[in-house]
């Protein structure tokens, strides 16, 4: 009845995974630092502009010069575009190249409130049904960036979810050599997704929690291994207890008794871990840790009541065409024996033997290791990409961004600071400002009254600043779409709103530069002490400043309560103090190992340009409260065994009866989170890997060889303060 309700029951839920797309918020605001100076001014600037547009930049490129031909092509496409519905009527260009004249730009402000996404295709296909001959063309700017990181996405639904069950699928035939269990699990693991993906939906829909692409990337890939990992233990639990019950009604009972702990332990550390991820400043960060939640929580239900069911179902035929036979008599008190144990698991009966004839080489050789490979941490590059590095695959809005620079050299990119400060003191803040070293220029932005080119076009110095890559629309497009400076020659009478002014200071540097960033520092120490003027400084590079001191401040505030919560688990899991600790000490050092093969990797073979501020944050937390799971899963059962038989006899006995189990499920999590290299975005690609990697060290390495080594070398001592600490009658 129990499996009847899942599948009828949250089967039509499965069109909710289809919808999370209509929930989901990619704009900058999504990936923004919460309370940072950069996103409150970015707040007030919406206040000046007269509407939101997000402008589109068409590039033309050709050969050699434009001719007069192609010239009068380009302004009927300009005729055309104003036509459509989605420009509001409006095209500025085409502005020709001032550094090459084979290049021209069209600045296009899509009409306010259109979808930015459709919009763009829409205007990409007019573009592709009136081709030019010699001319290439490409759509840029913050509206082409956005349609192709949203159109990166769209493979999460399809492409991400078929490559992570695939994986999974496979492995698990190979660890199951049976065609209908690992189609029970997958089923397990698919249902848990859409109740995940429901539960998401309606939270994101009532404005409780926000979604985006990211974050539902990897929603699919934690439900999807999380329940998995959970599915392993449970079967194997009750293929175990198949062999000392006739019933699998009993069977069924004594697997769920051994497991429902340790799997609800793990699934709350994971829960718990993740929750951690609301202490921190970033936008995005936040964001996932209750999308994270949710889907754990719907892997625990649907592992603990939808998996049950069926296995009862299907008793020993689940495992056909290797059915567990009932082995003995029911109700013996005489236990297998270790040794008799260790035979009959070879592979790991034969780890075992190893690591208890030489626990402290083990121990100590397998540390030496990860430690080595931790000392490469420093040289992991987690200080932020361009805009441009964000893609590992070509697209339109990156090739036309490096055409644009071509034509209109580091104009292009200059994307000024932006500086909100009271209007009483705007002369004293704009020489303030000109002083900061770096500072070319500091216009005030007046209210866009004429309609004559944007600043900076008429005499040849490049676009308009801030239309490249700018999170709103072109300052000094014509029409009231937005502020704009003034033009050549006019008097300055800045736009005041609220008492209050804004200023753009031109910097000397690429925006996206660490010398940019450096400067807009000092823009604020400056601008900051001018009195009364409450002066505040945004702007991209000012984004890209607050990002990474909001990372570090993450990394200090949220890994600690991570640490904190896998600490308290343990602790009240294994009533125990000496072994959480010597356990969470372990999963550091494996973090630490990963990060720094990471950095080897990413710098010397792949050679990726750097990493996301929050990467090491993310790798953090998935890796630290996943491979606790492992930790838990392990030394759930040495307690088990070693009340039994004694410490030493516990700690081989769990790690030959659990290896199989844990080496399984640290792969199948390393392939679902692998499979999140298939969406072309630098930030899943290094996360893929990180947490892919971390997750085989954990399961291969650290549970396998390192604790139970540290374990046996440590002695009952693992279990103080509790009475198996202490206990004398058994080592």
């Amino acid at each position: 009845m129990l499996a009847l309700v899942w599948i009828f029951g949250a089967g039509p839920l499965g069109a909710f995974m289809g919808k999370l797309s209509e929930v989901q918020s990619n704009d900058n605001a999504t990936f923004l630092p919460i309370g940072a100076e950069s996103t409150e001014v970015q707040k007030i600037e919406e206040d000046f502009a007269q509407s939101e547009r997000i402008p589109a930049i068409i590039v033309y490129s050709a050969g050699s010069a434009l001719s007069p031909g192609q010239l009068a092509e380009i302004s009927d496409d300009v005729s055309a575009i104003k036509d459509a519905p989605y420009s509001g009527g409006e095209a500025i260009g085409p502005l020709p190249g001032t550094e090459n004249d084979s290049i021209a730009q069209v600045i296009v402000p899509l009409a306010a409130g259109s979808d930015v996404k459709e919009s763009t295709e829409a205007l990409r296909e007019l573009l592709a049904d009136r081709t030019i001959d010699g001319v290439d063309v490409y759509v840029t700017g913050p509206a082409g960036f956005v349609a192709d990181l949203t159109a990166a996405f769209a493979g999460i639904d399809g492409t991400l979810l078929a490559v992570a069950l695939g994986a999974v699928l496979v492995i698990l035939f190979v660890v199951y050599r049976s065609p209908l269990l690992p189609i029970v699990v997958i089923m397990a693991s698919l249902l848990a997704l859409v109740l995940a993906a429901a539960v998401v939906y309606a939270a994101a829909s009532a404005d409780l929690l926000q979604l985006n692409g990211q974050s539902q990337g990897i929603l699919f890939i934690l439900v999807v291994g999380a329940c998995t990992d959970y599915a392993l233990l449970l079967v194997a639990r009750y293929r175990e207890a198949l062999y000392e019950h006739s019933s699998p009604v009993d069977a069924i009972r004594t697997a769920l008794r051994g497991t429902v702990e340790p799997i609800l332990a793990s699934g709350g550390t994971v829960i718990l871990g993740v929750l951690c991820l609301l202490a921190s400043d970033l936008a995005s960060n936040r964001s996932l840790g209750p999308v994270a939640a949710l889907g754990i929580g719907a892997a625990l239900i649907s592992a603990l009541t939808f998996l049950p069911a069926v296995l009862l179902l299907l008793g020993r035929a689940a495992f056909w065409p290797s059915r567990p036979k009932f082995e003995g008599v029911e109700g013996t008190d005489e236990p297998e024996s270790t040794e008799t144990m260790l035979r009959r698991h070879r592979l790991w009966g034969s780890v075992a033997s190893a690591v208890g004839r030489r626990p402290r080489s083990y121990w100590l050789a397998t540390m030496a290791v990860l430690v080595i490979a931790a000392a490469f941490v420093p040289q992991f590059r987690a200080s932020g990409t361009s805009e441009t590095d964000i893609f590992r695959t070509e697209v339109d809005s990156v090739l036309g961004q490096e055409v644009l620079e071509r034509g209109f050299g580091n104009e292009a990119t200059a994307q000024p600071a932006v500086i909100v400060a009271s209007a009483d003191r705007v002369d004293d803040v704009v020489s303030t400002a000109e002083e900061v070293p770096g500072i070319v220029r500091v216009t005030p932005v007046t209210d866009g009254g004429g309609d004559g080119p944007p600043p900076g076009v008429v005499e040849g110095d490049g676009p308009p600043p801030g239309v490249v890559e700018g999170e709103g629309p072109p300052p000094g497009v014509s029409g009231g779409e937005g502020p704009q400076g003034p033009p050549v020659g006019a008097p300055v009478e800045p736009m005041v709103v609220d008492d209050r002014v804004l200023l753009q200071a031109t910097l000397g540097e690429s925006a996206e530069s660490t010398a940019a960033i450096e400067i807009v520092r000092d823009l604020r120490t400056a601008v900051g002490g001018v009195d009364g003027a409450d002066a505040m400084v945004g702007g991209p590079t000012a984004v890209n400043l607050d990002t990474l001191d909001t990372s570090s401040r993450d990394l200090r505030v949220v890994v600690p309560l991570v640490l904190v919560v896998v600490l308290l688990v343990l602790c009240l899991l294994l009533r125990s103090i000496v072994a959480p600790v010597l356990l969470t000490l372990t999963t550091v050092v494996s973090f630490g190992s990963a990060l720094g093969v990471g950095a080897l990797v990413f710098n010397h073979v792949l050679g990726l340009p750097g990493a996301d501020p929050v990467v090491p944050l993310f790798a953090f937390v998935f890796l630290v409260a996943l491979g606790i799971d492992y930790n838990i899963f392990l030394m759930t059962r040495v307690r088990e065994e070693s009340i039994r038989f004694g410490h030493r006899e516990g700690v081989l006995r769990g790690l030959t009866v659990t290896g199989g189990v844990i080496t399984s499920a640290g792969v199948v999590l390393a392939a679902t989170f692998a499979a999140l290299a298939v969406i072309p975005v630098l930030f899943l690609l290094q996360l893929a890997f990180l947490v892919a990697f971390g997750v085989l060290l954990d399961a291969l390495i650290v549970r396998s060889l390192l604790v139970p080594a540290l374990s046996l070398d440590v002695g009952r001592a693992m279990w103080w303060p509790s009475k198996l600490g202490r206990s004398p009658t058994k080592s």
